[in-house]
């Protein structure tokens, strides 16, 4: 996936963004693995999570902690699926958004907060990850937009994400890395439901 930087900016700065410039977006595939490992270093982003904390059931999370974390997600880049995608400046990757369809969630789909609304195929923004040096920019709401666009390219007719309501304070980042509604609403998303007082459904797309 290929998408015009000074496009992308240009529509980050109509909806009132702080986005860096000279972003380009692209999916993650094993050529872009080395990139991948340094934005999430070694840590794997958040607590050895390596993006596979709703793929998975959580006894399976529990045992792969860490680096086996890592291999598994690494798997599934290596055998031909996207899982998701990456922002650069320059030659710098600084972002993250996992999104593929919901299926592959094992987890959310055995969610009884976040069970199905319905039978229309969905495809989930389930992660949203940015390098600490640059939050606070609007970066969110760009990723959010190439993820729901990936997605779109892919065959996707509905996008689905599950974000946290703050409740007037700022959220934890082991709380925030689904987003808040209202970073969905800036790329184009609606609420769907209300599944609880933290959690809101949010679809961009047609039924």
């Amino acid at each position: 996936m290929t998408m015009g930087a000074g496009q992308r900016a240009e529509r980050a700065r109509d909806a009132g963004d702080r986005t860096p410039g000279k972003l380009t977006f692209r999916p993650l595939t094993p050529a872009r693995w080395r990139d991948f490992e340094l934005l999430f270093g070694k840590s794997g982003a958040c607590g050895g999570c390596w993006c596979m904390w709703w793929r998975q059931t959580r006894a399976e999370f529990g045992a792969n902690h860490g680096e086996r974390n890592r291999r598994a997600m690494k798997r599934i880049v290596d055998s031909g699926e996207v899982p998701g995608v990456m922002v650069y400046e320059g030659r710098t990757p600084v972002g993250w958004c996992s999104v593929a369809p919901r299926e592959r969630f094992a987890s959310l789909e055995r969610s009884r907060v976040l069970r199905r609304l319905d039978d229309t195929p969905v495809w989930s923004i389930v992660c949203l990850f940015v390098a600490r040096s640059h939050r606070g920019r609007g970066l969110a709401v760009a990723l959010i937009r190439a993820a729901a666009e990936l997605a779109e390219q892919r065959g996707a007719r509905m996008v689905e994400a599950y974000p946290t309501a703050p409740r007037g304070r700022a959220l934890p980042d082991i709380s925030s890395f689904m987003g808040v509604p209202a970073q969905y609403e800036r790329a184009g998303f609606r609420v769907a439901a209300r599944p609880s007082r933290a959690r809101v459904v949010m679809r961009r797309g047609t039924e």
